[in-house]
This record gives structure tokens, C-alpha cells and sequence, in this order.
């Protein structure tokens, strides 16, 4: 049975064809020890076809391709061209050698090519591919590493490729940061109330939050220079005038040690220190939360912004979130609990990292773990609409949120939450119609920018000292022209269409009105002429009776 080999170069597609294996052997050794002796490899391994990239546009293509395991239009029809025809019913004398059984699964479905992968087909590519460019006699030196330089570069800068806008690593570092902020700001805020506290003791119990207690402790410095008139001046600090009034009076009879000058400057450059921690602490917060309504807004709507990011940089990225099912992103946060239960057989842990919901706080002890469970589901479609989704919108994560508070009440009160089918079409309908609104919006934006320019063109127009449009009707705008004339057309065609509307009315109206009219004469000339009859029947009845009475 003849072996065909399919290589894939930076250059193009080239076919080989492996006779004779007998002379290095069907294992996987001889060949590799064979791989380096040119002279013996040309004589198994011989150039059957080679088809050649047309750009390095369409090289791009084709390995972007290959690296999906798909085949494309060129490859399919380069090897319906070289190798022998399939015939239905019969056994195939050929067997196709490929590095991806993914590529090659894939040709075997469309083209029902046999195609087989391994390690004794790896060994033979290898060869190929080592004294690939002694086979292509038109190659010169140098030629093909241009090639796969090109294309190396071009490939990774298509896979780097990304909307900037979008970028998961930035919300990682961010929530790192975060966390390593948090800890340090604590500590340093510590530190200074220790430090501070040997000259003003008493201010620990009057302010207990630690940004303020740094912000009054620079503001006070020494405790002995504080009086009734710094009272306004700590209202403004501490936003409470009792609270400031109170820090006056135990300063007054507090019990701490004075400091020297040289100290209190410290204790003033230390809690500054603190305070810039603390304010550059909530801008990467206001940071993070933005980021996280760009990269994933239905994650950031349905479980936070803090929780959300956490879940990302924990899973690595988005898209690893979004491959994760339901069941692994409920105990992300959680793996040593889950082996360690694994291991001794115990129970496994219910949640994770989306412990931190208000969800999970809310539900009540006995359906914490439904709700993770619940939770965990939403959340997981919620990152794969964010991470697939070619348009960013809330809409589907306030709906996944609305249907985790009806579970709440579910599992409280017993209401029950509506079916997700409804809510997936719903919020379906609600993002369909917002684009519809955006779009009217940019039109209508489009419009009144126009409108702007012809303004600020009049108004240039004018200052220069050039006739405007309505002095100068000649100096009119073709565009203004055409449109005010179809507008005009429009109209006249819409009078016309109500003036033949009225009158068809009223012909009707009158055609109406005649018909009532002879229908009327006839029933009167009827009536006149029952009447006359009437009339010639009493005469005659006269008549009869007068000869009567002669007789």
C-alpha cells in the first residue's frame, strides 16, 4: 500500500511519496536513525506535488487553518488533483500520512481519504522537513527562511490580535493589586495609629476608620496646639462637628507622652503615605470597575465587579473562565478543601470564591449550597455571552440577576421563579431593541453634526463677507437641492393621493344620495297613482249607484 506524506511550509503544500520502506525499516528507530542520511531518505521519500502560496496573506490563511484542524478549498482540491481517485465500494490502495489527526480526521470526513498520524509518520515528516528545501530545486538559498520568518510573524501578530478595550490581563493585574493594596494600606494604617497613639491615645476610640484617623492625625499634629478656635478646621476633616468638638476635649485632658518636633514630622510623612494609599487604592477600584463593564459587563451586573474579576484572574483569563462548567467554577477558590475531602473521603466544599456574593450571605444555612450551585450556573453563562458575544451589553446579566433573586424568594417564600427560556427571550428582545435605539441615535447624531457643519459654513460664510444661502438662492447646496425637491414631490404626491380620497368620498356620497332621491320619486309616483285609482274606483262606485236610484 503506497504511503502518501502531506507537509505543510511556510512556502505551500507539498506532497510526498514514501516507497520502499523495506530499506529503513517499519519501526520508528530505523527511520529516525536514517532521517539524517540524505542519500538514503531521497531514495524511500520522493516530491510527488507541491502547490504554492500565492501571498503571504493567503499562507496566513492556510495555517491559521491547519492550526484550527480544518481543511481548506485549496488544500481539498491540491489533494483531489495529486493523489489517486477514492471510487466508493472499493478498497483504497493509498493511505495518507498527516502531523494533526485533527486535519486529518477533518479530510477524512470530506474527501474519505484514509489519512493515518503517528510516530513513525512524525519521523517521516521530520525528514521532510529537513531536507525540505533540497527537494524544491527552484528554492535559492535563503528563501525559505524568509518565508517562515514572514509567516512566523504574521501568524503571532494575528493571534495577538485583540480589541484593546478588551484585554482580561489588565483586569488580573488590577485585582492582584487590589488585594496586595488592601493589605498594605491595613497594615500601614496600624502602624500609625500604634505610632500616633503614644501622643494622642484617646483619638483611637473617637475616629475608627483608618483613612480619617490618618487624615485627623496630619491635621492635629501636636495635640498641645489644639483649642476651640482648630474646631471648624477639624469639622471640615472629620465632617461631624460633636466628633470635633469631642477630639478638642480629650486632647485637653489626654493622658499621651509629647513628641519631639522630629517625630511628629515622621508621624505627619507616614500618615500622608497612608492617605495617598488609600485615595490611589478607590481610583484603581473606579479603574477596575470600568475595565470590568468593557471586558465582561453581564459577569460584572450578576456577581460584581470585585467578585467577577476575582473569578477571571483565578480561572487566568475569560475565555478559560468561559470553558469552565458550572460545577468547577462553584469551588474556583477552592481546590486544596476539594482535594483534601477527596483524599480523606469527607464532604467537598460548596463554593469558593463566589462565596464573597451577597447571595450566598442572604440565603439562609440549609440552601447555601443550592444557591452556590445556582449561582455558579448563572455565572458561567454570563462569562460565555462576555467572552463570545460580538456586542458588550448588560442586559442578559440583570436578567440572570433578576432570576437568581426570584431563586431567593423561591427558597424563602415558595414563590415560583419563571423558566429561564422566558428570560433568555426576553432579554434577547430588550438587547435587540436597544441596538435598534443606538443605531437611531448615531443617525440621529449623523444629522445634527451635518446640521453644525452648515451652520459653521453659513456662519464663516458670512464673517467673510460672502452671501449666504438664503440671499444668494443660486449658492444652494445640490445635496439641500435635491433634498428640499424630493421632499416637495413627496408632499404634492400625498395631496393628491387625500384630494382623489375625498373625492372618491364623495361621489360615493352623492351616487348614495341620488339613488335615495329616485327612490323616493318612484314610491311617490306609486302612491299618486294607487291614489288615482282610488279615485276612478269612488266615481265609478257614484255612477252605478245614480242609475240605481233612475230606475
Amino acid at each position: 500500500m503506497a504511503l502518501y506524506l502531506l507537509y505543510e511550509s511556510a512556502s505551500g503544500y507539498a506532497l510526498f511519496l514514501a516507497h520502499g520502506l523495506d530499506e529503513i525499516g517499519q519501526n520508528t528507530e530505523a527511520v529516525r536513525n536514517s532521517v539524517s542520511d540524505l542519500n538514503r531518505f531521497g531514495k524511500v521519500v520522493q516530491l510527488a506535488a507541491f502547490h504554492p502560496f500565492e501571498s503571504a496573506l493567503d499562507a496566513l490563511n492556510q495555517c491559521n487553518a491547519i492550526s484550527e484542524g480544518l481543511m481548506t478549498d485549496e488544500l481539498r482540491s491540491f489533494l483531489e488533483l495529486n493523489l489517486p481517485k477514492v471510487k466508493e465500494g472499493k478498497k483504497l490502495k493509498f493511505r495518507l500520512g498527516v502531523v494533526d489527526t485533527k486535519v486529518g480526521s477533518h479530510i477524512h470526513e470530506v474527501t474519505k481519504i484514509p489519512c493515518e498520524s503517528g510516530d513513525f509518520i512524525h519521523e517521516l515528516l521530520r525528514g521532510v522537513r529537513l531536507h525540505f528545501d533540497k527537494f524544491l530545486k527552484d528554492l535559492k538559498t535563503g528563501d525559505l527562511e524568509k518565508a517562515q520568518l514572514g509567516l512566523g510573524h504574521s501568524y503571532s501578530r494575528a493571534k495577538v490580535k485583540f480589541n484593546v478595550n478588551r484585554v482580561d490581563n489588565m483586569v488580573i493585574q488590577a485585582i492582584f493589586l487590589l488585594d496586595t493594596l488592601d493589605k498594605d494600606v491595613n497594615s500601614f494604617s496600624m502602624r500609625v495609629r500604634e505610632w500616633y497613639s503614644w501622643h494622642f491615645p484617646e483619638l483611637v476610640k473617637i475616629v475608627s476608620d483608618n483613612y480619617l484617623y490618618a487624615k485627623v492625625a496630619k491635621y492635629i499634629e501636636d495635640k498641645s496646639k489644639l483649642s476651640d478656635e482648630s474646631i471648624p478646621g477639624l469639622t471640615d476633616v472629620v465632617g461631624d462637628e460633636d466628633k470635633a468638638k469631642e477630639i478638642v476635649d480629650a486632647a485637653k485632658a489626654s493622658m499621651g507622652q509629647d513628641l519631639s518636633p522630629i517625630d511628629l514630622i515622621n508621624v505627619h510623612q507616614f500618615a500622608q503615605r497612608v492617605m495617598n494609599l488609600s485615595e490611589y487604592r478607590r481610583k484603581l477600584y473606579d479603574y477596575l470597575v470600568s475595565k470590568m463593564n468593557d471586558i465582561a459587563p453581564n459577569l460584572a451586573s450578576l456577581i460584581g465587579e470585585v467578585v467577577g474579576a476575582r473569578l477571571i484572574s483565578h480561572a487566568g483569563s475569560l475565555t478559560n473562565l468561559a470553558k469552565c462548567p458550572a460545577s468547577t467554577l462553584q469551588i474556583l477558590g477552592a481546590e486544596k478543601a476539594l482535594f483534601r475531602a477527596l483524599k480523606t473521603r469527607g464532604n467537598t466544599p460548596k463554593y469558593g470564591l463566589i462565596f464573597h456574593s451577597s447571595f450566598i450571605g442572604r440565603a439562609s444555612a440549609k440552601n447555601k449550597g443550592r444557591m452556590a450551585r445556582f449561582l455558579a450556573n448563572k455565572c458561567s453563562i454570563a462569562s460565555r455571552i462576555d467572552c463570545f458575544a460580538d456586542k458588550a451589553t448588560t442586559v442578559f446579566g440583570e436578567k440572570l440577576r433578576q432570576q437568581v433573586e426570584e431563586r431567593l424568594d423561591f427558597y424563602d417564600k415558595g414563590v415560583a421563579p419563571r423558566k429561564n427560556i422566558d428570560v433568555m427571550k426576553d432579554a434577547i428582545e430588550s438587547a435587540e431593541s436597544k441596538d435598534t435605539e443606538m443605531e437611531t441615535e448615531e443617525v440621529h447624531m449623523e444629522a445634527s453634526g451635518k446640521k453644525n457643519k452648515k451652520k459653521k459654513s453659513k456662519g464663516a460664510a458670512a464673517e467673510n463677507g460672502e452671501p449666504a444661502a438664503d440671499d444668494n438662492p443660486t449658492a444652494v447646496a445640490n445635496g439641500e437641492a435635491l433634498e428640499d425637491s424630493k421632499s416637495e414631490k413627496k408632499k404634492k404626491k400625498k395631496e393628491k393621493r387625500r384630494m382623489d380620497q375625498e373625492l372618491e368620498l364623495q361621489d360615493g356620497q352623492n351616487a348614495e344620495q341620488d339613488g335615495t332621491a329616485k327612490k323616493k320619486k318612484k314610491k311617490s309616483k306609486d302612491e299618486n297613482g294607487e291614489d288615482l285609482q282610488s279615485a276612478g274606483d269612488g266615481k265609478k262606485k257614484k255612477k252605478k249607484s245614480r242609475n240605481e236610484n233612475a230606475e
